[in-house]
């Protein structure tokens, strides 16, 4: 018998802390490190219970292992359903050592104490993601006896002690051994939170894989998020930050994106980011998308990566500056160059010419970024928006309306390079800040006019950012015109056709401003908003 048997052989009174490790279970799916930690245990003293495939492993490495069966007096079955939850288990591992009648109880009934325990779970994330996969499959994957052993040592952590994450082995073998086999209590505290947060990230996972068969607004909303990046700071420098993915998700802002270069991005970068991205995906051909503080300043097409970043440049170079730009083709050493003109925060493209990195690394501060997502189709999570005490929650806004689905207007009728230009500003005006007036001629934008509490004056703004004669150019509306003052005046400055939803009780009087200006309009019948 080792000297942590002999240690650990009766529940002896202790204070808070003061608990000598002397015996461990471990029971992990997991197994990284697993046999290492085992090992480091064992010479310190300590003895080991173990379940399962962990102790079939650590038999396997000559480890000594005493089986869960042999502490409960109670056998594995169901092929392993059942196995740790015995009430011998649990009041080893819930007794408070220094109560008189715990400790009195655990005499009586032959407790031995449970001073550690390492447990992580059945890989459920995992299973229920796969491409596939049986729903008895995924129901198998929910653990029952891991999370039960997980919250009793985190509620006891003043004598008992989870451990989660391999990531932990290396931090406790090293406390317990220069500790004589303990932990402190600010050790137990922090692996106490860290495994309440494992098992609500996990039953958090369990619970959306049953709602979302059923529900899309489910009464009680659940959700984990994973920080991934500390942030210098917030929107502003004295404001504290950090990126979180929410766990499970298909896909985030950085997802399969690879940065090459630069400094740490910021807040307001990954909100840009956020925003170029979501427009970049209207596009298949070549385009570029140039954002700032969370509006297009520029967006095109082109027959190259170089002529897509010109023409979206084109579209208003002073607010370009600094901005954040992202394009769906490959950057080769020319559009490098050209990027290299003007001051840019981010830039984000399908892979880079190495002629192209090396030129663009000149400047230590640009952040690089390469996109290797190339998964189609990706379901995006519903959109949240914070507000005091609560959450906004909404499918978010990826409809595309077709040609065949809108409404001719006017009298005249559209030409079909109208409705080219029409289509390509219509796609872009539901990613910018209500409301929303986007110009466009020949797959460019030429003046955008955003985030106006009139739309009248988003149409003013519109043609005053425009750097091209808009005389020819199209216009698109994110919401219906109240009046026929802002069709009015783009209407003299040679706009030819409108795109809009239509829906205002004034639609008459704007038809007849459209007809007697010799234009078209279109109604698509459907608002896009973004607030």
């Amino acid at each position: 018998m080792s000297a942590g048997t002999n240690a650990a052989e009766s529940l002896q009174p202790s204070e808070p802390g003061e608990v000598q490790i002397g015996r461990a279970l471990l029971s992990v799916s997991d197994k990284a490190g697993i046999v290492e930690f085992a090992r480091g245990l064992a010479d310190l003293g300590i003895e080991i219970i173990s379940t399962g495939g962990t102790a079939a492993a650590l038999a396997d490495a000559g480890l000594t292992v005493r089986t869960i069966t042999d502490l409960t007096g109670f056998p594995e079955i169901m092929d392993g359903r059942v196995k740790t939850l015995h009430p011998k288990l649990y009041a080893g591992l819930l007794a408070v050592r220094n109560d008189e009648q715990h400790i009195e109880a655990a005499h009586e009934q032959e407790v031995e104490p449970v001073d550690l325990v390492c447990v992580n779970l059945y890989p459920f994330e995992r299973t229920a993601a796969t491409r596939g996969v049986s729903d008895a499959e995924v129901i198998e994957n929910i653990d029952i006896g891991g999370p039960t052993m997980i919250r009793a040592a985190a509620k006891n952590f003043a004598f008992a002690a989870p451990i989660t994450s391999p990531a932990s082995y290396d931090a406790i073998l090293d406390e317990l051994r220069s500790s004589e086999r303990r932990l402190s209590l600010q050790t137990r505290e922090s692996l106490a939170s860290e495994a309440f947060a494992y098992t609500a990230r996990y039953d958090t996972a369990i619970t959306r894989w049953f709602q979302e068969r059923n529900e899309d607004f489910p009464p009680l909303l659940l959700r984990a998020f994973e920080r991934q990046l500390e942030l210098p700071y917030g929107e502003n420098p004295h404001q504290r930050a950090a990126f979180y993915t929410q766990v499970g998700a298909r896909a985030h802002v950085l997802s399969q994106v690879a940065q090459l270069n630069g400094k740490q991005l910021s807040f307001n970068n990954l909100l840009d980011l956020d925003a170029a991205r979501q427009l970049l995906s209207e596009f298949v051909v070549p385009a570029c998308v140039i954002v700032k503080h969370n509006n297009p300043c520029g967006v095109a097409v082109g027959s190259t990566t170089l002529e897509a970043y010109q023409r979206a440049f084109a579209c208003d170079p002073l607010s370009a500056f600094g901005g954040v730009i992202v394009m769906n083709r490959r950057v080769d050493r020319l559009t490098a160059e050209a990027l290299l003109g003007q001051f840019v925060e981010v830039v984000l493209a399908r892979g880079y010419d190495d002629d192209a990195l090396e030129l663009l690394a000149t400047k230590p501060n640009l952040r690089v970024m390469d996109d290797r997502e190339r998964r189609l189709d990706i379901k995006l999570e519903q959109a949240f928006r914070q507000v005091i005490g609560g959450l906004l929650v909404q499918d978010r806004d990826t409809s595309n309306e077709e040609r065949d689905d809108m409404q001719v207007v006017s009298t005249r009728r559209p030409t079909e390079e109208e409705w080219s230009q029409m289509l390509f500003a219509w796609r872009i005006c539901k990613h910018v800040k209500s409301n929303a007036i986007v110009l466009a001629k020949d797959g460019a934008t030429i003046g955008l006019g955003a985030g106006q509490m009139s739309r009248v004056d988003s149409v003013r703004i519109a043609l005053e950012k425009s750097q091209t004669d808009p005389a020819g150019a199209v216009m698109a509306s994110d919401a219906f015109f109240p009046f026929a003052d802002g069709p009015e005046i783009a209407l003299d400055q040679g706009i030819t056709a409108i795109i809009q939803p239509g829906g205002s009780i004034r639609d008459p009087q704007i038809v007849e401003a459209v007809d007697n200006a010799g234009a078209a309009m279109v109604f698509t019948n459907r608002r896009h908003f973004r607030h």
